[in-house]
């Protein structure tokens, strides 16, 4: 897969392959930066820092695709997160 063209979640990088999981602003319209999991009704669904969203975010991505291990995960987040749109 070519993530070259992708769009990520700019909060927890899931991949935002259809409008289907992006979040909403507050007019209801869909937010092309932030998945449903993250952003609804132009808001944040969670008040965490970064760090926070790391740690919740390594179990559901460590079981093999795109990482091994959950040490690999936190890696490959820490080096991601900070520059992600929410985090910068």
């Amino acid at each position: 897969m070519d993530t070259a063209d992708m769009k990520f979640c700019q909060s927890c990088a899931m991949p935002l392959e259809s409008p289907d999981v992006q979040g909403t602003n507050a007019d209801g319209s869909k937010n092309g930066d932030y998945c449903l999991y993250c952003f609804k009704d132009g808001t944040f669904t969670a008040d965490v820092t970064m760090d926070e969203m790391i740690e919740f975010c390594v179990p559901l991505v460590s079981k093999g695709n795109p990482w091994p291990d959950e040490d690999s995960a936190r890696k490959a987040m820490k080096e991601m997160f900070p520059r992600l749109k929410r985090w910068k």
